[in-house]
């Protein structure tokens, strides 16, 4: 009778399961050494802070935090400061030469909205149309009215502005 040939597959399956036993044994050895490592260079750096916190004087922190503070309100009182030299260099600008303002009046009511009345005079009424049109056109002076339009002897034309100022063109930039 011919034999029949078998393989025995438990000792190769045995020999693969020792190889995985062996490998997380290596592992879990490694894991314990590192954390045994990390917990060493933890305590060394908890030492060397609370060396570095009593080294600490604290009237220079107490400087800096003075120093941020007034920093911070600096910043916050520069932001709601108001300037009208912004106005007064879109104005130089955006105005026609022949239309030129004898008196104005620049004015905050206490929500922060700004105004300006003024009267001025005009070489003709084109100029003072021309004068409208770029403020509607600029959009920072808004609600521009333009009244008490009076044209003179001479063709000139004298008028009444009332107009209010946008936040954007009024607030302090250094």
């Amino acid at each position: 009778m011919p034999r029949k040939f078998r393989s025995d597959s438990t000792g190769a399956f045995s020999f693969f399961a020792y190889a995985v036993l062996g490998i997380a044994f290596v592992l879990a050895l490694g894991v314990f050494f590192y954390g045994r490592i990390l917990s060493a260079s933890q305590s060394a750096k908890d030492t060397e802070l609370a060396d570095k916190v009593k080294g600490i004087d604290q009237t220079t922190v107490e400087s800096f935090v003075r120093l941020r503070d007034r920093l911070e309100s600096g910043k916050t009182l520069l932001k709601q400061h108001v300037a009208f030299s912004g106005f007064f260099s879109s104005l130089e600008k955006i105005l026609p030469a022949p239309v030129r303002f004898t008196a104005l009046h620049l004015s905050t009511d206490a929500t922060g909205t700004s105004r300006v009345d003024g009267t001025g005079v005009a070489k003709n009424f084109n100029a003072l149309a021309a004068a409208s049109s770029a403020f509607a056109d600029d959009g920072r002076i808004k609600d521009a009215i333009f009244s008490n339009i009076t044209i003179n002897k001479d063709g000139s034309v004298t008028f009444t502005l009332a107009a209010t100022l946008d936040p954007e063109i009024i607030v302090f930039s250094p």
